[in-house]
């Protein structure tokens, strides 16, 4: 399997009730996090180039990537793998197909 394959909703909710710690990024606004967010860290969509500082010790770890509805989160997977990140993954779908599993 690619390291940078995308995941569906269904695979993010297994990882979730696993209960191991894993890292998970939500690019929506802080409106949309503050209404409904599954605990991932906040990191909108425009503010990540200045968070990569930040993200630089999750280089070479799993990082999973949401948003509503899944085009702002592969963007952000877009970016991290241009910027040395190499294993990113977008949630298909988002929150939008999250909330209605």
């Amino acid at each position: 399997m690619e390291e940078n394959f995308d995941i569906t909703v269904q695979e993010l909710k297994a990882l979730i009730e696993k209960g191991e710690p894993f890292n998970l990024i939500d690019v929506r606004n802080p409106d949309e996090f503050e209404e409904d967010n599954l605990n991932g860290t906040l990191i909108p969509l425009g503010d990540l180039p200045d968070s990569l500082d930040e993200l630089e010790p999750l280089k070479g770890q799993d990082i999973y990537v949401h948003c509503r509805s899944g085009a702002r989160s592969d963007r952000a997977k877009q970016y991290l793998l241009a910027n040395g990140f190499d294993k990113v993954h977008n949630v298909l779908g988002g929150i939008m197909a999250y909330r209605n599993m």
